[in-house]
């Protein structure tokens, strides 16, 4: 499996070597890059991410939340409001300007990544990392919060094992792959640490 930049995604389920002391370094090799989360709703992009920034010394940016500041609304209220294309056109837009505000970390939202616009800006900017989660991980987790239009339906599991179907194929495009379980954010932190360390070239390796 390759990802968006023509090299081998890491996945972390086959690959834990990297060197503990690799945080520290992270930040420099990705130059102006920005490290960008992707995955259902629920992964914990929001979170995770949060606690990544902290780490690597970068600023954490929410994809979500300046769409919402953008819009002077909810994402519910959009959705209801404007419907679901609208929100996706500032979404992309949104995610555009965040990819040239400097390396950072950014959470997207779950419909973010199926842009192929989105993709492609991505992969120009960023290194992208899909946050894999298993659907019972997922649903345990969304069922806590209200805020999740898409799955305002009469079978929401029906609903989330449909957008797990359809996205998880182009989720897996990322170029990195972490699993996001039911541990200490720290551990996914960490794995997602690790996992960067293998996919970034050395400061002194000329392999783009």
């Amino acid at each position: 499996m390759t990802g968006r930049h023509g090299t081998p995604a890491v996945d972390l389920a086959e690959e834990q070597t990297a060197q503990p002391e690799a945080g520290a370094t992270i930040r420099d090799r990705l130059e102006r890059r920005s490290i960008v989360l992707v995955g259902m709703m629920g992964a914990g992009k929001s979170s995770v991410g949060r606690r990544l920034a902290n780490r690597l010394g970068l600023p954490f940016l929410d994809a979500d939340t300046e769409i919402e500041r953008a819009a002077g609304m909810t994402i519910p209220e959009i959705f209801a409001a404007r419907g679901e294309a609208e929100f996706r056109d500032g979404e992309r837009r949104v995610i555009a300007r965040l990819l040239t505000s400097g390396p950072s970390v950014i959470a997207t939202g779950g419909g973010a990544f199926m842009s192929a616009e989105t993709r492609d800006r991505i992969a120009e900017n960023g290194i992208s990392i899909w946050l894999r989660a298993e659907f019972d991980v997922l649903m345990r987790r969304v069922r806590k919060r209200s805020n999740r239009p898409l799955l305002k339906t009469a079978d929401p599991e029906g609903t989330l094992r449909k957008l797990i179907e359809d996205r998880y194929p182009v989720y897996a495009l990322a170029d990195v792959t972490v699993h996001s379980r039911d541990v200490p954010h720290e551990t996914v932190v960490q794995d997602i640490v690790d996992a960067l360390d293998l996919r970034l070239p050395a400061k002194d390796d000329p392999t783009p």
